[in-house]
């Protein structure tokens, strides 16, 4: 058997090492014993693998920060050109007749599909820096008690403008329900409740409407978005929520697949959950998100 001075030296190394202070050469191998000599290697090793993993994950959030940085000078660009080529079409414009005037309107909707490609693309950047700061671990999402009416509020700006123009409304719980409290990261939970309602109006009918209300459990305060649109169906319900899946349905829509994942993948870092209502079960579309009380 073990001596207790042996074993207490070896909880004591343990301890450390998984607090991070274990540090090899306070530890003097001629007084250890073989044991304690492998263990003290075991610890020593893997608190230089931790260090490694750090400054690569450091590295690596660099690295997705420049990326982000380098597109959206080009982006923001193109943006910039394409007003000053419309605002130069419109001043010709004035002047100009029979085929001129032809040409001059097939140059503006050169530039307004630009400008469209551009937002497409920004968005695409976006989606891909959050997704790749997700799995690399350099997302940080710190939950702490808020009130949810202030979540869906700024969610539901966040999208209005864009419901507004396919003539969508928004049917929202009364101002009392929305003083309810639960515990999550106010800013990447307004992202993830975005996603939620950015599909919602894009697969909407015109003139169509989204209701959003809450609801309780004894753990979880539970965001519903319900829309008139087709839904998911059962075999698309247990997929939907992977990355860069898209059903067949929307494949002409625009849209990369990456919204639903990096939703889930936001709750699931604040002990939350989403989940959808297959069409099945009810009409149109339904998402539920979970967060804890």
């Amino acid at each position: 058997m073990l001596g207790n001075r042996t074993i207490d030296r070896l909880e004591k190394m343990l301890d450390e090492a998984m607090d991070g202070r274990f540090v090899e050469s306070n530890y003097d191998e001629t007084k250890l014993s073989r044991l304690e000599s492998k263990w003290k290697e075991f610890l020593g090793t893997s608190a230089i693998s931790a260090q490694n993993l750090e400054a690569e994950r450091h590295r690596l959030e660099q690295f997705i920060s420049d990326i982000s940085h380098q597109t959206k000078t080009p982006m923001t660009n193109i943006k910039m050109y394409t007003e000053l080529l419309r605002e130069e079409i419109d001043k010709l414009n004035g002047n100009a007749s029979g085929d001129i005037q032809k040409s001059l309107n097939r140059l503006k909707k050169y530039a307004d599909e630009i400008n469209r490609q551009d937002q497409r693309l920004e968005f695409l950047v976006d989606s891909l820096t959050k997704l790749s700061r997700l799995e690399s671990g350099t997302l940080e999402v710190k939950a702490q008690r808020s009130p949810v009416g202030e979540l869906l509020e700024a969610a539901i700006a966040a999208v209005k403008q864009k419901a507004k123009m396919r003539n969508i409304s928004f049917v929202i719980p009364d101002p009392s329900e929305s003083m309810t409290e639960a515990v999550f990261d106010m800013k990447w939970t307004t992202e993830a409740l975005v996603n939620v309602l950015d599909n919602a109006v894009k697969y909407s009918p015109e003139g169509g409407k989204i209701e959003v209300y809450i609801s309780e459990t004894d753990m979880y305060v539970q965001i519903h978005v319900t829309d008139e649109g087709n839904g998911i169906t059962e075999e698309d319900a247990t997929r939907i929520f992977g990355r860069f899946f898209r059903t067949e349905e929307v494949q002409q829509e625009e849209g990369v697949g990456i919204g639903l994942y990096l939703t889930r993948e936001i709750l699931s870092k604040e002990d939350g959950y989403i989940k959808v209502v297959p069409n099945n079960k009810r009409k149109g579309g339904e998402f539920i998100i979970y967060l804890r009380k």
